[in-house]
């Protein structure tokens, strides 16, 4: 067994291979950009070795600097984690030709499955079901045009190199295959270094499956069962599931023994994983061979209670497997929620900075840890005060259920998000709460295109269905209640002037157009030791009780004898008397008055925002790479203006109506602030 290995990677996976190594006794080096200097993944190695610039392509993507580590550390191994080099040939084949241990399948293998067009013709060899296309590089646009309307739209264009939605665009029309292809090519060149192209037909309502492998240096494969991954945005996975809750026991056992003859077509040795696209009829056709560990791992660990990176690491010293298929386990049900450093109410975009709270839920499974099952878990790399860099994928955690079945995995779940507190940046924690209350996403009804098809529009506050709203009136009003009760117990008062606390009050729900709601509520029966009360809204009656107490982002209590948790805190909207309850995704902005001062405020004139229509302003924090446009220039509405870099994706800026450029006001290279505007318009 290695006694050190490197981890060439950052973020949670650097974490997570660091968390397994340490149980199996081995040392670890973390290696780290200027950007990850304090990081948690460099804080929880044995050593780290700094690599480089933030920019990827000058830090974690130089196999020179990673290699010139691990000579300099005297590691006997790499391991790449997922991303980055994870799945680069000739960085495998380097490392090995060194004589350093690559933990991942050997050079020869990433080479005929991590190419996406030598594996779909592996794939017809070994007999694996595959989809109609042309699986040769394109040359142009107009090659891509013409191969796309003999497959018969609509047709998948994809970068050969690509993965995690880099590099891939569906195509409906000529139009759309015509600049799909040439914004694959440029993602690719970009993100891979390779920007060959190629094109397959897009089955539509697919769902897509995945199947997860492992292989030995001694010729044995098998498969750990499959992983749902059908909610996807933008071709991005968002929750991932194990077991499927759609396909049979017999399409399970055909897809897993396919993958298993496709892996041993290349010799596999490593964990991987095949990934396929499944029809409405079940029929199934391989998409891609992942030969690395996925982002989505932890959900095949909890139902068949091993560890992958512990398993990848043994294999890659030489050890044979230690089970066969038949020991293959599944037990119970696992969700993952990926948790991102993105703004779902503004479009998903990016949303970089500083971690000013980040107080993931308690949890009761760990990674590398096989004894705790049917519970919660988090894999982050991050910690509370740290940063959120614009040069990395916008995942910041992995939030983990593991329950008896699908319905108690999704209420866990639920009940999880409830208590994920994340401030200083936006997260997508309010969207994954809407996925996992929508009816077709609990009845397992769904597809890949499942948020195109119900979040056509883009997500907004309104498409997030709480079963209860006026749950949320009642906690603002019990929030208030127990506020008031520190207030009513301050010492020194004037004999007959104590700070009288009454029982009747009025919710003014908040809206950002200055159009707010009065909804009366009644708090009684409170009893400041045990925490309980009654409150009355709307002609309902919560029995609450919560230990809550005024500043802490978390409630956890009872409603009706029921256990419960939210999210409250005070200074919503920079209003330093307004509330901001938070449950199921659902958010109240609020302030709890009293009658006579809920009147009075009714009165209170609304200040507008100030019109910045005239500006283009930027939507996220990034680095701005291009600006289109020069003073003095006309444009039209839907025209190119700039284009914003930020997490490894270009962000393009069009106009949204006809006028004249009047001024630039942000330079090519320039790092940009959200809403810093860019473009003046006369």
């Amino acid at each position: 067994m290695f006694e050190k290995i490197l981890i060439a990677n950052r973020g949670e996976i650097a974490c997570r291979v660091i968390t397994t190594a340490r149980k199996m006794g081995i040392k670890t080096v973390a290696v780290y950009s200027d950007a990850d200097r304090d990081a948690r993944h460099v804080a929880l190695a044995d050593e780290a070795v700094h690599i480089g610039a933030p920019p990827s392509r000058e830090s974690y993507l130089v196999a020179d600097k990673i290699i010139a580590a691990c000579k300099k550390t005297g590691a006997q191994a790499v391991h790449p984690g997922y991303g980055f080099l994870s799945e680069n040939e000739d960085f495998a084949r380097r490392v090995e030709e060194e004589g350093i241990v690559f933990i991942g399948p050997k050079h020869y293998s990433i080479a005929a499955m991590g190419d996406k067009i030598a594996s779909k013709k592996l794939a017809k060899e070994a007999k694996v079901n595959t989809i109609p296309g042309y699986n040769d590089a394109i040359e142009s646009a107009e090659q891509a045009v013409s191969i796309a309307k003999d497959i018969g739209y609509p047709v998948m264009i994809k970068a050969s190199a690509g993965g995690g939605g880099k590099g891939l665009r569906v195509a409906f029309n000529d139009k759309e295959a015509f600049e799909g292809f040439t914004s694959c090519r440029n993602e690719a060149r970009n993100s891979f270094g390779d920007d060959r192209v190629f094109i397959e037909k897009f089955v539509e309502e697919p769902r897509h499956i995945e199947i997860q492998v492992l292989g030995d240096a001694h010729g044995n494969v098998l498969y750990l069962n499959e992983r749902e991954c059908s909610i996807q945005r933008r071709h991005q996975k968002v929750i991932e599931e194990a077991p499927s809750p759609f396909i049979s026991e017999a399409t399970r056992k055909a897809m897993g023994e396919q993958a298993v003859a496709l892996a041993k077509a290349v010799k596999y040795q490593s964990a991987g994983t095949v990934e396929f696209v499944v029809g409405k009829d079940q029929s199934f056709y391989f998409l891609e061979m992942n030969t690395r560990l996925q982002v989505e791992h932890p959900v095949t660990e909890c139902i068949t209670g091993l560890d992958l990176v512990e398993l990848m690491i043994r294999v890659a010293a030489g050890e044979k497997l230690p089970l066969a298929q038949a020991d293959v386990q599944r037990n119970g049900w696992a969700i993952e929620c990926r948790i991102n450093a993105e703004d779902p109410f503004r479009s998903f975009l990016p949303s970089t900075g500083r971690l000013v709270r980040f107080q993931p839920p308690q949890p009761s499974m760990w990674a590398a840890d096989t004894g705790h099952l049917h519970g919660v878990r988090v894999d982050t790399g991050v910690g509370e005060g740290g940063e959120i860099p614009m040069y990395y994928d916008s995942m910041i955690a992995k939030l983990i259920v593991h329950g008896t079945d699908r319905k108690d995995a999704i209420a866990k779940m639920r009940d999880a998000l409830n208590g994920f507190v994340i401030r200083g940046i936006s997260s997508n924690i309010p969207f994954q709460a809407a996925l996992l209350a929508h009816p077709k996403f609990v009845a397992g009804d769904f597809n890949t295109g499942f948020i195109a098809e119900h979040y056509a529009g883009g997500f907004k506050a309104e498409d997030v269905r709480h079963d209860d709203p006026d749950f949320l009136v009642a906690i603002a009003a019990y929030a208030n209640r127990r506020s008031l009760e520190r207030s009513a117990g301050i010492s020194g008062q004037m004999r007959g002037h104590e700070f009288e606390i009454g029982e009747e009050y009025v919710v003014v729900k908040l809206d950002a157009d200055g159009k707010h709601q009065h909804q009366p509520a009644k708090v009684r029966e409170f009893a400041a030791k045990s925490g309980s009360a009654v409150v009355e809204t709307n002609g309902r009656t919560y029995e609450i009780c919560s230990s809550w107490h005024l500043g802490a982002p978390r409630m956890r209590g009872t409603v009706d004898g029921k256990s419960f948790m939210a999210q409250v805190e005070r200074g919503a909207n920079k209003n330093p008397l307004a509330l901001r309850v938070q449950h199921n995704g659902t958010r109240l902005d609020a302030m709890v008055l009293t009658p006579r001062t809920a009147e009075l405020f009714a009165l209170m004139p609304f200040k507008a925002p100030p019109d910045m229509s005239r500006f283009l302003l930027s939507p996220m924090p990034g680095l701005l790479v291009d600006v289109a446009v020069q003073p003095g220039q006309k444009v039209q509405a839907g025209e190119r203006l700039a284009v914003i870099e930020a997490m490894k994706m270009e962000n393009v800026l069009f106009a949204s109506a006809d006028g004249v450029v009047g001024k630039v006001l942000a330079a090519k290279g320039e790092s940009l602030a959200v809403d810093q505007p860019i473009v003046e318009f006369e």
